[in-house]
């Protein structure tokens, strides 16, 4: 049988044809479904923008069902999920992202990344805390670290927390030393509420080796110090704090007072916080040198009492406007109508107890006490050593 080449002559403009018509048709149905998935994305953009977060959700899941491949649809829509607090949702789309194969290293990254945020809002501590620890070596790594050190410092979790602080530390990512001091304080907490003293004691001469300059180390080192009965290396303890952080001296001035009170050194004392006052005022050295005074006065048992405080009272006075020292000056004097004194003591008592509280300077929450950790914000040394009247 002979081979005829007319049917090949015949059949290619045939095939060509029919090739010719059926990518028509496949480019006919990408640029219908390409027309399509942009529309719906940009109707969920402009529901974005006009903060209609429902609509918007809707027209993300609408994009993402014409094109599923698209992976910044997900990103998206997990990010508004997570927004909303719809947290089991966001998570779904993540992991659906983790999943894939086909996925880029960059694109997974950044997925994880996005999965452990949806569990940290989410409250999920133990979840989140494995999906950061995937993302070391990438380029969220030291992102991941700092809410790895938030988890940890919220659970108290003090030995987790150091781990990671020198690890960034050793990476360049900061100076970690004084929170690792604070850490190294918390452990000495603990240890003191079980009653190993000792161990406590070496927590605390460990932190003031970890951070010299920073005054908590120091401060509670010498309030166990004191309370152990070693009044004078307590009060050693303290002279160091003043020449290392002098700001912070306030904090241990009613220390100083009940230290004076132990070793007899009154003067000494009285002439440490008269030359931190001089350069700084503040109420809580103004009540521990009108402490002293009176402890002064009462020794030497002459002159005329409460004399030397209340002066240093009306000296303050002079020097700075404040209603908490009135308050003090005014409860000693001998008004011409005595009867309504009581009345009007308390009334000033009452407008000056605010004015005694510590305010962070990160959040602005206030407190009776001083916090080396604030409850509000969680910042570390956001509190000034100085009361609301001060700042």
């Amino acid at each position: 049988m002979e081979f005829d080449l007319s049917w090949i002559l015949l059949g290619l403009p045939v095939a060509f044809v029919l090739g010719w018509l059926a990518s028509r048709w496949d480019l006919r149905q990408i640029r219908a479904e390409n027309r399509q998935a942009p529309k719906a994305y940009f109707k969920g953009l402009n529901f974005l923008l006009n903060e209609q977060q429902d609509k918007a959700i809707d027209a993300f899941i609408e994009a993402v069902q014409n094109d599923p491949d698209t992976s910044e649809l997900h990103f998206a829509l997990g990010n508004l999920f997570r927004r909303r607090g719809e947290y089991n949702r966001a998570v779904r789309v993540h992991e659906h992202l983790l999943s894939r194969g086909d996925l880029s290293r960059v694109d997974r990254d950044r997925a994880q990344h996005a999965l452990a945020q949806d569990f940290l809002k989410a409250g999920l501590l133990d979840r989140a805390e494995d999906a950061l620890r995937r993302l070391e070596g990438t380029a969220f790594e030291a992102e991941a670290r700092l809410a790895l050190l938030a988890i940890y410092e919220r659970s108290r979790d003090w030995t987790q927390a150091a781990a990671i602080a020198r690890r960034m530390q050793e990476a360049n990512q900061g100076d970690f030393s004084g929170r690792l001091a604070h850490y190294l304080c918390e452990d000495a907490q603990a240890l003191l509420t079980q009653g190993q003293q000792a161990e406590a004691l070496q927590r605390l001469q460990q932190a003031i080796t970890t951070a010299p300059q920073a005054a908590r180390p120091r401060l509670e080192h010498a309030q166990l110090q004191h309370r152990m009965g070693q009044s004078a290396q307590a009060l050693h303890t303290l002279e160091s704090l003043a020449e290392q952080s002098p700001a912070s001296l306030p904090l241990a001035a009613q220390l100083l007072v009940d230290i004076a009170a132990a070793t007899g050194q009154r003067q000494h004392i009285h002439q440490l916080l008269s030359q931190q006052y001089e350069q700084a005022p503040s109420l809580d050295l103004l009540q521990a040198l009108v402490a002293l005074d009176a402890q002064i006065e009462e020794q030497s048992n002459d002159g005329e009492t409460g004399a030397p405080g209340r002066a240093r009272l009306v000296q303050h006075l002079d020097r700075e406007p404040s209603l908490v020292a009135a308050a003090q000056w005014l409860a000693g004097e001998k008004l011409a109508e005595e009867q309504y004194h009581p009345a009007v003591q308390r009334a000033l008592d009452h407008a000056a107890k605010p004015l005694t509280r510590y305010r962070c300077a990160a959040c602005g929450f206030e407190a009776r006490q001083h916090f080396w950790h604030c409850p509000g914000c969680q910042s570390w040394d956001s509190y000034p050593a100085r009361r609301v009247e001060e700042l």
